[in-house]
């Protein structure tokens, strides 16, 4: 019988696993004609044929990236000509300055980098790279990257914030949204950290978060770059851990949440090609649990609030339900947890939410694999609104098989 670890690496390594012409039969379109109110069904290709084995999850992922960026994201660009850094150091801090873009026209930012006040593991730090900033505690012995993702994309609240900053400066009037733009900025600096290792960071342990809408920038990095161990988004509601059909549904209810007509009019997060859309949800052929499942067969856990009811709390517990059934067919429903509580204000970690949070370091960071993962909770504070599982997921969850 093959061994959990052993089946993850497999699974991670698929892609080149296949045969180039067995790959190239795997259609990746940016549109497909779609129409249905329910959660769309992970486990089908984009012509309706099941998905059964792990390779065949392989390709369908591939399909759902490129649906994303094809409805609501824009396109991601990958690694430009020039990638560069430099490092200086002062005690636990130091900045990583990245240069990236072509030989005749680079950009350059600065990311801090904060490390513990103890003596390196072998193999370097294990670093969480935060979106603009800390919001969550950290357990010792892990390093922390700090990326000012808007400087890259911009993201003022405003439409005419709509391609300003460095990503911008690189690539002009493209369809990358803000947060694409920030996943482009991530996979940069991994880029930068490959080769320069003065860091001393452990690049096969590497963990992305962030709160509210850096918690949907985190959770957008962690589907779209595979080197990304761990992913915590936080109350990143709408356009994050929760689904666009789920939170009309509240909306239609009569709760007041950020549903998709709402959220581009606030804010450049996603791509133009996507306002095409939010008025008939029904004809995306995904939905954010889809989003979510691109993270698998890497840990995730995402936490909400239910204080907030604009952070559509329903949609977030019923989104990762979702997700969830892509990591029961994977055989890791313990890599992927979900913890939503309130009592407390918004980006605000409260410490009885610890030990959640670092059994997912221990695991995926700190060298502890066999550490309980299983961790899937909502205090069920819906504001009214029913969730009813089987309406909205209307399909079985396959065991995949090799």
């Amino acid at each position: 019988m093959i061994s959990l670890a052993v089946s993850i690496l497999l699974l991670a390594s698929s892609v080149a696993a296949v045969p180039a012409a067995e790959r190239a039969v795997c259609s990746t379109p940016t549109y497909v004609p779609y129409n249905n109110d329910k959660l769309p069904n992970p486990f089908l290709f984009d012509n309706g044929q099941p998905v059964r084995t792990f390779s065949d999850w392989d390709c369908r992922r591939s399909q759902i990236a490129s649906l994303i960026q094809g409805y609501e994201a824009g396109s991601l660009p990958g690694r430009p000509q020039v990638v560069k850094s430099a490092f200086s150091r002062q005690g636990t801090n130091a900045n990583f300055t990245v240069t990236a873009g072509s030989s005749s026209n680079t950009i350059s930012w600065v990311n801090t980098i904060t490390y513990p006040n103890t003596t390196a593991p072998q193999g370097g730090w294990p670093v969480v790279i935060a979106y603009d900033g800390l919001s969550i505690p950290v357990p010792p012995g892990v390093a922390v990257l700090t990326y000012p993702n808007s400087l890259i994309g911009q993201q003022n609240s405003s439409p005419a914030s709509r391609g300003v900053g460095l990503f911008y400066n690189l690539y002009g009037n493209v369809t990358a949204s803000a947060m694409t733009a920030w996943v482009w900025g991530v996979s940069r600096i991994i880029d930068a950290l490959e080769e320069n290792d003065s860091a001393n960071l452990n690049l096969a342990k590497i963990a992305v978060t962030g709160c509210s809408r850096d918690g949907k920038g985190a959770l957008m990095a962690g589907a779209f770059e595979p080197r990304i161990a761990l992913t915590i988004p936080q109350e990143s509601g709408s356009g994050g851990d929760t689904c666009w059909r789920l939170s009309k549904y509240e909306q239609d209810s009569g709760d007041v949440v950020q549903q998709a007509t709402e959220i581009v009019m606030e804010n450049v997060w996603f791509s133009t090609n996507f306002n095409n859309y939010v008025y008939n949800i029904s004809l995306l052929p995904y939905d954010h649990h889809m989003l979510a499942a691109l993270v698998a067969p890497r840990g995730l856990i995402s936490y909400e609030n239910t204080d907030y009811e604009w952070l559509s709390p329903l949609s977030g517990y019923g989104c990762m339900t979702a997700a969830h059934t892509v990591y029961e067919a994977l055989g890791i429903p313990e890599y992927h947890g979900f913890v939503q509580v309130g009592n407390h204000s918004h980006c605000y970690f409260p410490p009885t939410l610890e030990d959640s949070l670092f059994a997912f370091f221990d695991k995926f960071l700190l060298d502890q694999p066999n550490t309980n993962t299983n961790y899937f909770s909502t205090n069920g504070v819906f504001n009214g609104t029913v969730w009813d599982p089987s309406y909205w997921i209307n399909w079985s969850t396959p065991t995949f098989f090799w």
